[in-house]
């Protein structure tokens, strides 16, 4: 009993306090569900900001057991989301319609579309360039070209035309030049304070002029220029065998398949190389040129000239007698006139027949030949012309021929409609 009794006595006194512990416990529990079912249902608003969804998971952990990778499950942001908030910085106008269709085709795929190619390099700026760089840069590369026509490629005959301004015999020229396409090349060097219209897409002088610079008769700019139609020729076409100097008043005398076979077939190189004594020869010799070129390789001749591609090569690529021409060839020198004799004499001197193609007359005297208006272009005189121009007969390929000119100047513009009209008559074209 007594036993009994101690047990009916004791649990009085614990029952009250399992009863506190216990009620303790529901409380918190209530207290912390309560938590949970506040914090679920506000997890369920739209509002709810990602900050305040964490606070909910860490007052969780808090109150209930911690379950296995309740933080480490928190997944990044899907990679849509991850490239849109990249892709979507601010741009400029001209560029929002590729930034949407980029969007597109990232949510579409799951990927950000690759980067759009680099631009190319703006193209170099020649005004950076001074004008003796700009054409000691063409002169190098123009040395660097072939030498030789390419092997199986017909061999053209490229025309340059030094002009002052416009080519007023250009019509005659496009009839001689029709029909034979790929047979020749046309290269215009004019003022470049010309600013007239260009030719028709027909003409064989359109978009022909090179990058020019402002001549000077009886300059050595005159030379400069030649070089420089040199240049662009040997560059532009491989297959440029024959270089032909001309001028705006040149005409034709023969039709193109004459004046083509003439100048690809022959053995030698058509330019004037002799020894002049007196003062329009020998007496523009000046002694500083001496070593480098000496009284006794100074020669003279016209500056009308006709050379292969080999020696028209050696003319561009030459930097030992050109710079001392032009650095001692002034006044009443004239370059144009000794320049490429003597060059011609020094490095190649069997190469030329030492005789202009170009009709020229002397003979009324002075410093400019004689110019031929219309009322004297006849039948009779083109005839002449053809057959020489007074000067008898001449050496071709070691044969003697009357064809020793195939082209003439001076004629005025006015002279045009008569060659026109007597072309097909006496010249074989047109």
């Amino acid at each position: 009993m007594a036993v009994a009794g101690i047990d009916r006595m004791a649990a009085p006194a614990y029952c009250p306090a399992l009863g506190t512990k216990l009620l303790f416990l529901c409380a918190a529990l209530g207290f912390a569900l309560g938590v949970v079912a506040t914090l679920s249902l506000t997890a369920t608003s739209t509002s709810i900001s990602s900050s305040y969804a964490y606070s909910a998971s860490s007052a969780l952990g808090l109150f209930l057991p911690a379950t296995p990778n309740v933080v480490q499950d928190r997944h990044p942001p899907p990679p849509m989301m991850m490239a849109a908030s990249t892709i979507a910085q601010p741009r400029p106008a001209d560029q929002d319609h590729h930034h949407a269709a980029g969007i597109a085709v990232v949510r579409a795929g799951g990927a950000a579309p690759a980067p759009p190619p680099p631009p190319p390099p703006p193209p170099p700026i020649i005004g950076r360039i001074s004008e003796d760089e700009d054409d000691e840069q063409l002169m190098a590369l123009a040395a660097s070209a072939p030498r030789e026509v390419p092997a199986g490629a017909a061999p053209k005959v490229a025309f340059l035309f030094l002009t002052r301004w416009d080519l007023p015999m250009a019509p005659l020229w496009d009839k001689f030049f029709d029909g034979h396409g790929g047979l020749y090349s046309v290269y215009v060097h004019s003022s470049p304070a010309f600013n007239g219209s260009d030719p028709p897409e027909t003409s064989a002088f359109y978009r022909r002029r090179i990058p020019s610079k402002e001549v000077k008769w009886g300059h050595v700019s005159m030379v400069e220029a030649e070089r420089r139609l040199l240049a662009h020729a040997l560059l532009d076409d491989h297959s440029n065998a024959r270089f032909v100097l001309l001028s705006e008043s040149h005409v034709p005398l023969f039709d193109f398949p004459t004046v083509y076979s003439y100048l690809v077939n022959s053995t030698e190189v058509y330019l004037e190389s002799y020894d002049q004594p007196g003062a329009t020869g020998r007496g523009r010799y000046n002694r500083r040129m001496d070593p480098v070129v000496t009284a006794a390789q100074w020669r003279k001749g016209s500056q009308w000239f006709e050379l292969d591609r080999g020696l028209a090569a050696d003319v561009v690529a030459d930097r030992v007698y050109f710079p001392v021409f032009k650095r001692f060839c002034r006044r009443n020198c004239y370059a144009d006139e000794h320049y490429l004799p003597t060059f011609l004499n020094v490095v190649r001197p069997s190469a030329a027949a030492n005789r202009s193609l170009t009709w020229v007359d002397w003979s009324h005297g002075g410093p400019h030949p004689a110019r031929f208006t219309r009322m004297e272009v006849t039948v009779d005189f083109l005839r002449w012309l053809r057959s020489g121009g007074g000067g008898g007969t001449c050496t071709y390929n070691g044969r003697t021929t009357s064809i020793c000119f195939l082209f003439a100047r001076k004629f005025l513009p006015s002279s045009l409609t008569r060659f026109l009209r007597f072309a097909p008559k006496v010249m074989g074209f047109g």
